[in-house]
């Protein structure tokens, strides 16, 4: 093979890319206008679907059934602010996209410098693949408990989901959507049936959801966790950076008429109503796998919180709470229904983390590469320290095995802490500003502050957080030594977060500045110009 042959095969792998956000798909579904809100609203519908998926991840599951468990109903309130929170930012993401024309990743690196864009990449990658660890767990467990798969087997089983990926992009986005509302339903079906079954008490659900000072209380400790742990857990698992970058590019894939304010209008209108719809199923997804750990298990019942665990307490009489459960469980229908779904999980963040990938290797560093390779890539690293974490624990029992890939799972999560601020704060200042935005469409005031709120106290928690995040690398009951570490390494780097957070800002502000100065100067040309015209 000659080296020009070499060099346009290379090409072909890896391009140069600083177009339309996810160029392949950008403007290519057809919307109605003119026509019933219903029949608009289901054109508009999908791309929220593709969203949701992100908040029902295996990396929620461990989280709200353990809150649940340890805490009862206490923390559901925290699932309803942390949906409501990510409501608003998912609605600011999408109004982003439709209107600059412009997804998170290409508004960011237009407005900073190309060192900060690499930084912000790398970090954005990492919080992806640490999803990616959680989806390649589930996804594993689940194939090892439907079909006996051994552990290292269904990991590298997992890699192979990039076929997947192969034929669905053959097919069309709208089928894509189509399958990924299909698997929302299944998990959505398989927790009703769950949780009817367990008769939950509705009074104390429902005053669940009302916070009171115990929600963030420091005590009581139950199985070594606190309240204010728990909240975080759920905080960190359901607000994630990649769902904003994601909403933002896809909420492009509807074909409007950018000339036409009243188009854009409606495509920010019908983004939001489809992203809201889709972050409720999301919501009570969520609270049905609190619920579970009240209401289907028996207090405590539950030793090993791990997805294995789960699965044997579902078929197993003497941890579940009535008898109608006690009955259908000896089937094994209430354990193979909670495999399923953690399978369907798993399949649908293979299809959103690909996106999101993509679109963050475009948007900050303008590389570009098919979505099947981008898939190969990013699942052989996340597998490696999955299956690192299996051979390491192989002559262990069982239970050691699960509670290793459980804290794996949970450890990789710490990333999520770290890129959070940087996507939360650009789309606030980004979406406030009435320079990027234009005065039609910049945010109301009550977004404003809203939006502040929100950031703010999320970055806050998230690095609150970060100390005990630290510790669990050290395991379940770490020494006063190994605490006294964690909390140096924790505040050395909540220091490098909010270092990175000025420069970030600083770049931005300047970035916008330039972008004001060159649209004024835009402006003053065509004004000359109409002057010269009339004379």
């Amino acid at each position: 093979m000659s080296d020009d042959h070499k060099k346009k095969h290379s090409m072909k792998l890896i391009q140069y890319a600083n177009g339309p956000s996810l160029e392949e798909i950008n403007g290519t579904v057809e919307v109605p206008h003119g026509k019933g809100f219903w029949r608009t609203l289901f054109a508009y519908s999908g791309p929220g679907a593709l969203v949701a998926v992100g908040y029902m991840d295996p990396g929620n599951w461990s989280t709200s059934i353990t809150g649940g468990q340890n805490f009862q109903y206490l923390l559901i309130s925290v699932i309803l602010m942390s949906s409501l929170i990510a409501m608003l930012l998912q609605y600011m993401a999408a109004k982003l996209g439709i209107v600059s024309q412009m997804d998170l990743a290409q508004a960011i690196r237009a407005r900073t410098s190309k060192t900060l864009g690499i930084v912000l990449w790398i970090l954005t990658e990492l919080a992806i693949m640490a999803t990616d660890i959680a989806e390649v767990i589930g996804a594993a467990i689940a194939l090892y408990l439907l079909f006996h798969i051994p552990l290292v087997i269904s990991v590298l089983i997992t890699v192979l989901d990039v076929l997947v990926l192969l034929l669905l992009t053959k097919i069309g986005f709208r089928k894509i959507e189509a399958i990924v509302v299909a698997l929302i339903l299944v998990i959505l079906f398989v927790f009703i049936y769950q949780v009817a079954l367990s008769d939950p008490n509705m009074g104390a659900l429902l005053k669940g959801f009302i916070p009171t000072s115990e929600t963030f209380a420091n005590s009581p400790s139950v199985n070594g966790m606190s309240p204010i742990q728990g909240a975080l857990g759920i905080i960190g698992a359901t607000v994630m950076p990649h769902n904003l970058y994601l909403h933002s590019a896809i909420s492009q894939t509807r074909k409007i008429d950018h000339h036409d304010p009243d188009d854009v209008a409606q495509a920010v209108k019908f983004s939001a109503w489809d992203s809201n719809i889709q972050l409720s199923f999301a919501f009570v997804v969520n609270c049905l796998l609190l619920v579970m750990g009240v209401a289907v298990f028996k207090s405590g019942a539950v030793k090993d919180p791990s997805f294995f665990g789960l699965f044997e307490a579902l078929s197993d009489s003497s941890t579940l709470s009535n008898g109608v459960l006690i009955a259908v469980a000896k089937s094994g229908i209430l354990s193979i229904l909670f495999a399923v779904a953690l399978l369907a999980s798993g399949q649908n963040s293979t299809i959103t983390g690909t996106l999101t990938g993509q679109v963050i290797m475009e948007g900050f560093i303008h590389m570009k590469m098919p979505l099947w390779a981008r898939r190969l890539v990013t699942r052989i690293i996340s597998v490696i320290p999955v299956i690192v974490c299996v051979m390491l624990t192989a002559r262990e029992t069982p239970i050691q095995q699960h509670e290793a890939l459980n804290t794996l799972m949970n450890n990789s999560q710490v990333f999520l802490a770290f890129a959070l601020p940087f996507s939360m704060l650009p789309l606030l200042m980004f979406t406030n500003s009435k320079v990027e935005m234009g005065e039609r469409f910049k945010n109301t005031g009550w977004v404003k502050v809203l939006g502040w709120i929100s950031v703010l106290g999320l970055t806050y928690l998230n690095l609150k957080g970060l100390p005990d995040s630290i510790a669990g690398f050290f395991g379940d009951h770490p020494t006063a030594t190994q605490t006294t570490i964690a909390n140096d390494i924790a505040y050395a780097l909540i220091v490098a977060v909010l270092a990175l957070l000025a420069w970030t800002i600083w770049d931005l502000y300047k970035g916008n500045k330039r972008y004001e100065a060159h649209m004024e100067a835009v402006a003053d040309a065509k004004e000359a110009k109409a002057s010269n015209d009339v004379q």
